[in-house]
């Protein structure tokens, strides 16, 4: 059982540190590359959609119907599934909201603005709340990981797509407000640890008590929060880079990639 909890926690923390990486790109970066920002938030939000309706739904319903008769188990798993999508729009509403966390950003600002002092209550609120919205995320890589490795990998690995452009979304206001190169990117960096201490949680506390059942509403329920994340966050962020034909084009990619992968790693 150690063994099979070490990669979902390293999954879970390197999705996590990802926004480290959104940070070094907004210090190192001359020039935002919008098309690839968003052709890679379309993507993970393709490979987020796919995986939700096609692998967690469906391994949910099958494990619930097998436990409670077909009619209750779908019951159960759309309950489940739209639990997930209320959990995390809860936390959506109940975050700061000072300025959007998921704004699309670009690298030139940088040299955009003054110092500001005012800013650092942005950027620390910002940092608040994509650590509160990585919080589930890490439950959801960590609880897919554990049932099925490939899954959790492609979460994890769409997941970490994602949290890059938050990562350059606390790093600007920071270092706005700070002109520190260092303490803006620790901010960053630190947020992404909410998605490992999501993974910790998931450990202690659910591991314990996991039944078919309890699998089963997790499965569909990690669905719905990724359907959410999809649609609100990742598919809107990948437009407002203003290339919307190349993040549809990644969203199909996603799809398909995963389609593909789900396919030949049966």
């Amino acid at each position: 059982m150690e063994q099979n909890i070490i990669l979902p926690l390293l999954l879970t923390l390197c999705a996590g540190l990802a926004t480290g990486i959104g940070s070094t790109i907004a210090f190192l970066a001359k020039h935002t590359n919008k098309r690839l920002l968003s052709f890679s938030l379309g993507l993970s939000g393709g490979v987020m959609i796919y995986v939700s309706f096609v692998e967690l739904f469906r391994q949910a319903d099958t494990a619930l119907s097998t436990e409670w008769g077909s009619r209750m188990g779908s019951i159960i798993t759309a309950a489940s599934f739209f639990a997930g999508i209320l959990l995390i729009g809860i936390i959506d509403r109940l975050v700061p909201a000072i300025e959007n966390p998921h704004e699309a950003r670009r690298v030139e600002e940088l040299d955009d603005k003054p110092r500001n002092p005012k800013l650092m209550r942005m950027g620390l609120m910002t940092a608040l709340a994509i650590g509160i919205h990585n919080f589930p995320e890490g439950i959801a890589t960590f609880t897919a990981a554990i049932d099925n490795t490939t899954l959790g990998i492609a979460i994890a690995a769409a997941i970490a797509i994602h949290n890059i452009p938050e990562g350059i979304a606390i790093s600007i206001p920071i270092y706005y407000a700070t002109g520190n190169r260092r303490k803006a990117f620790l901010l960053s960096f630190i947020s992404g640890l909410a998605e490992p201490v999501g993974a910790l949680l998931a450990w202690l506390v659910l591991l314990p008590f996991m039944s078919p059942t309890l699998m089963g509403c997790i499965l569909a329920g990690i669905a719905g929060i990724m359907v959410f994340i999809s649609i609100d966050e990742l598919l809107p962020a990948a437009r407002e880079y203003g290339e919307a034909h190349i993040s549809i084009y990644g969203v199909v990619i996603g799809m398909a990639i995963m389609a593909a992968s789900l396919i030949l790693l049966k």
